[in-house]
């Protein structure tokens, strides 16, 4: 395991975490692995975006690129409105 640290958060932002493990039946700690290892990288995104166009047979251009950080910030754009 590794070693423990601490996060510093508002009141109510560690109160929401609580509800959420609790809710869950988790800690959290675990929460907040289980939410750092699901939200992607910018690393990793564009990774995946260079892996996906490869396997649609579409070269990786700089328009694509364009495209596809625009259709990402909707996404997160879009979550942002639903939280």
């Amino acid at each position: 395991m590794n070693k423990p640290t601490s996060i510093k958060t508002s009141e109510e932002v560690r109160n929401r975490l609580r509800i959420l493990a609790h809710e869950r039946g988790t800690t959290i700690t675990e929460l907040l692995e289980e939410l750092a290892a699901r939200e992607l990288t910018e690393a990793e995104r564009e990774q995946r975006a260079h892996e996906a166009a490869r396997e649609l047979g579409v070269e990786y251009t700089e328009q694509v690129q364009q495209v596809g950080q625009s259709a990402w910030a909707k996404i997160r754009t879009h979550q942002d409105a639903a939280a």
